[in-house]
């Protein structure tokens, strides 16, 4: 083989070397595949997929915290027949509670076939962790049960209510409000006198048979 041919065949190599690169790289690349950057992932057998896992914890905490959480997923069902997610736990025991779009309490969350479900964000399911234990910033073993009785396990990423999580956080408790002070009522005829309180007689005029005050003379009719 001559030179010139030899430099041919390597060219064409390694042109055709870069083309995989390229077609592999763009295939797992976060657009392709729907998900956001740094969450987990997890799949379930062949037709459920699992996206964007992330812990969401309240608007401004940082470093090592403990409270309320929300667990965000995007969940995909490929196949002929719906899926049902029973229960999400997060770190030491923490499992979620599960509400539909409205707040009203859900037992589980269903998938149905050939669809995709997000839990988290407004007008979705939610599932809401009363109090977990997390380091913003890192990750913490989740694990999603099925009504089938698989499972998966994945170390999903803690996120504050912010940027690409915002609104996907735990709602505050509205502080309670305050009753109002009790009105005092009006006096009403016939109302009770405070005790040891003498009540004043009302002297009623011309009344027959009224009793006259010790001591006082009665003064004597005039005759005509």
């Amino acid at each position: 083989m001559s030179r010139s041919l030899r430099r041919g065949s390597i060219a064409a190599l390694a042109a055709l070397a870069i083309a995989s690169l390229s077609s592999c790289a763009a295939g797992t690349q976060p657009d392709t595949l729907q998900i956001k950057p740094d969450s987990a992932a997890a799949t379930l057998g062949t037709n459920v997929r699992l996206n964007n896992i992330i812990v969401v914890t309240g608007t401004g905490t940082s470093g090592e915290a403990t409270g309320p959480a929300n667990v965000t997923v995007n969940i995909s069902n490929t196949g002929a027949d719906p899926v049902e997610l029973q229960s999400i736990t997060v770190g030491n025991g923490g499992t979620a509670t599960f509400a539909d779009a409205a707040g009203g309490p859900l037992s589980s969350i269903v998938v149905p076939a050939g669809s995709a479900v997000l839990v988290g964000g407004d007008g979705n399911p939610s599932a809401k962790i009363a109090s977990v234990g997390v380091k913003i910033g890192g990750v913490v073993p989740t694990t999603f049960s099925f009504k089938d009785g698989q499972k998966v396990d994945v170390q999903a990423g803690v996120s504050p209510d912010k940027g690409l999580f915002k609104g996907f956080g735990p709602t505050p408790t509205p502080g309670a409000v305050p009753s109002k002070s009790a009105t005092p009522a009006a006096t009403t005829p016939g109302a009770t006198t405070p005790a040891g309180t003498t009540a004043p007689a009302t002297p009623v005029a011309g009344a027959t048979g009224a009793t006259t005050p010790s001591g006082a003379a009665t003064p004597s009719a005039g005759t005509h």
